[in-house]
C-alpha cells in the first residue's frame, strides 16, 4: 500500500522526513543542504518524503547553522500606491531573487517614526542588508543602522553624503529644469498641483526647484496647492478645479506626478480649456499611463525600474566582497511633449 500524504496542520519535523525515508537524520540534513556523502538512491528517498510529507526546511536555520549570511534582504518605500515605487520594488525584487535573496518589504508611509519601527523589526531578523528609500531618517534610525553593521542602500533622493551608499536623483534639479522649460515656452503666471509635502520630501525638492526656475526666469508661481491626498488621477482632477477657481489666469501647470497630470487634463479638457493653446500641463516620471494617454503629455522621465535594479546591484556588490561607488545618479530626462 503506497503511502499517504499527511492531511493535518501539524508542523512536519526533519527527524519526521529522515524517519519515513529510513535514514539518519544527519543524512536526511545533508541531502536537504545538497552537502554530498550520500547515493543517489538515498536523495532520492529523502526528497520523495519531503514531496510527500510536504516538509518546509528552515532556511534561516540553516543558513546561520552552516555559518552562512542571512538571505533577507529588508527594503522599506513609503508605499505601493505610487507606481514610480512599485516599479522601483520590481527592479529590487527581480536583482535580488536572481541571485537567491528574499525581499521583506516595510511600508514606511513617509514618516520617520514608522520606518524606525520597521528597521528595529527587521534588524532582529539579521538581514544580510538594507535598502530605504529616502535621506531622512530619525537619530535612533540611524544609530541602529550604523551598529547594524551591514550595508545600507539609501534610494530615490539622490545624496553625496549617504551613510552608506545611495542610488537616486537630484528631484530640486529635475523640478528647476521642468520651470524652464515652461519659461522658455513663453509662460509666466504658472501653478502647481501635488500632494502633502509634510511626507513626500522628494516631491518638495521638485517643487522647490521648479519654483526656483520660474523666479529666475521672471515668471511667477500663482499657487503651490498640495492636497491631504495621494498623488493620483482624481487629486489631479479636482486640485486643478480647485486652483483654477482661485488663479483663472494660470497658464500652465505642472503636476506632482503624470497620474494627477493626466488628471488635470481630464479636467481642462472636460471644462473647455484647450491644451495647450489655452493651457500647459506637464507631468513627472513617465508613469505606466502615458503609454494609452491620448495625447503626448510634457513629462520628466525616470528609470524607475532600473533606479531599484542600481540599488540592488550595489548592495549584492558590496556583499559579495566587491568595491563599489559608494553614490551613483541614476539621472532624468525632460521630455516634451504635446501638452504644454
Amino acid at each position: 500500500m503506497s503511502k499517504e500524504k499527511s492531511s493535518n496542520n501539524k508542523k512536519i519535523s526533519l527527524a519526521e522526513v529522515a524517519r519515513a525515508a529510513g535514514v539518519s537524520k544527519m543524512t536526511a540534513s545533508r541531502v536537504l543542504r545538497d552537502q554530498g556523502g550520500f547515493s543517489e538512491s538515498t536523495r532520492q528517498k529523502v526528497m520523495a518524503e519531503v514531496e510527500r510529507l510536504g516538509y518546509l526546511p528552515n532556511r534561516m536555520a540553516t543558513a546561520f547553522a552552516a555559518g552562512e549570511s542571512s538571505p533577507f534582504i529588508g527594503v522599506s518605500i513609503p508605499d505601493l500606491r505610487n507606481e514610480a515605487f512599485a516599479q522601483i520594488l520590481e527592479g529590487i525584487d527581480h536583482k535580488l531573487g536572481t541571485f537567491g535573496h528574499q525581499t521583506v518589504l516595510g511600508l514606511s508611509r513617509h514618516l520617520p517614526e514608522e520606518e524606525e519601527k520597521w528597521i528595529e523589526k527587521i534588524l532582529s531578523w539579521q538581514p544580510a542588508g538594507l535598502i530605504l528609500t529616502g535621506r531622512v531618517h530619525s537619530p535612533r534610525a540611524i544609530t541602529m543602522l550604523k551598529n547594524a553593521a551591514i550595508p545600507v542602500v539609501e534610494m530615490w533622493d539622490l545624496n553625496s553624503s549617504p551613510l552608506d551608499m545611495c542610488v537616486g536623483l537630484n528631484h530640486f534639479d529635475s523640478g528647476y529644469q521642468m520651470g524652464r522649460f515652461l519659461i522658455e515656452k513663453g509662460h509666466r503666471k504658472l501653478g502647481y498641483v501635488g500632494t502633502d509635502h509634510g511626507v513626500a520630501n522628494a516631491a518638495q525638492s521638485r517643487w522647490k526647484g521648479f519654483a526656483k526656475a520660474v523666479q529666475d526666469g521672471g515668471g511667477e508661481v500663482c499657487d503651490h496647492h498640495c492636497l491631504n491626498d495621494v498623488p493620483d488621477f482624481y487629486p489631479g482632477y479636482y486640485g486643478t478645479e480647485q486652483l483654477l477657481n482661485a488663479h483663472p489666469g494660470v497658464q500652465a501647470i505642472f503636476f506632482q506626478n503624470d497620474n494627477m497630470a493626466v488628471g488635470g487634463y481630464e479636467f481642462c479638457e472636460g471644462h473647455g480649456l484647450r491644451i495647450p493653446d489655452d493651457i500647459g500641463i506637464v507631468g513627472w516620471g513617465a508613469l505606466p499611463v502615458l503609454s494609452v494617454f491620448r495625447k503626448k503629455l510634457t513629462t520628466v522621465k525616470v528609470r524607475h525600474v532600473r533606479l531599484g535594479q542600481l540599488a540592488a546591484e550595489k548592495l549584492l556588490s558590496t556583499l559579495h566582497g566587491s568595491a563599489v561607488q559608494p553614490v551613483s545618479d541614476v539621472g532624468y530626462l525632460t521630455v516634451p511633449g504635446a501638452t504644454a
